[in-house]
């Protein structure tokens, strides 16, 4: 019997075969979403629905972290968040579409991270300075995020951009309304905000995924008054 074309891309997906969507373990797929929708459709409608996803992710930025996005397979992840490999489908069309999404999701959690640490910064120059401790702390903890955004641009340019550009669109708007209540002085706020993101990205860099010798807060420190204060002796 021929197989129909969802089945046919099942089971050519990264080497796997059907057989294997039917002997997974742990959980089995939900009826989330009907066979055929896109990626876009599979947003989870239950609470057991939502913690597999979480799961699904939580696997992959272990899979794509540790063995890199070729290297990475669906079978792998879905053995990491011990779920069946048909499960997989059902929320997601393809390993780069998983990889899109958690590109977005690690981007959420990152500024999820940041704005509950600076959230009751009293001015944004202490802002800058908690957040800088606060996305040291979280790389630290979350060490493959770099190698999966540093890949994406590689893999999915589009996700890489967006993952950085809503980045940039918070802190244009925090940095617009401090300018309004006089935090900081007159200047273009996009210039600005970039500037300020490609601080944090080697700053992590250096001291959360390259070493992690020096104390969170005393980086955050040293960065922060540079901020505030430039070059100028």
């Amino acid at each position: 019997m021929a197989r129909s074309p969802e089945a046919a891309k099942r089971a050519a997906g990264d080497g796997e075969t059907d057989a294997m969507t039917r002997g997974g373990v742990g959980e089995g797929p939900e009826a989330e979403a009907a066979p055929g929708e896109s990626s876009a459709d599979k947003t989870p409608r239950t609470e057991r629905g939502k913690r597999t996803l979480r799961k699904l992710l939580d696997a992959a930025a272990l899979e794509f972290g540790e063995r890199g996005f070729h290297e990475a397979s669906v079978s792998g992840i879905t053995q990491r968040a011990a779920v069946a490999l048909g499960t997989f489908y059902t929320y997601f069309d393809s390993k780069e579409s998983l990889f899109r999404a958690l590109v977005e999701d690690m981007g959420a959690l990152t500024r999820r991270w940041i704005a509950e640490r600076v959230a009751h910064a009293p001015d944004r120059l202490t802002a800058e300075r908690l957040g800088l401790e606060a996305f040291i702390e979280f790389v630290r903890a979350h060490r493959n995020l770099y190698r999966i955004v540093m890949e994406a641009q590689f893999v999915a340019e589009d996700a890489y951009r967006r993952y950085y550009q809503v980045f940039a669109d918070g802190y244009i708007n925090n940095l617009e309304s401090a300018k309004k209540r006089g935090e900081i002085r007159e200047g273009d706020v996009e210039v600005r905000a970039w500037a300020l993101i490609g601080v944090s990205v080697f700053i992590g860099q250096r001291y959360a995924v390259w070493g992690d010798d020096r104390p969170a807060a005393e980086v955050a420190a040293e960065a922060a008054d540079f901020i505030a204060r430039g070059l100028k002796p």
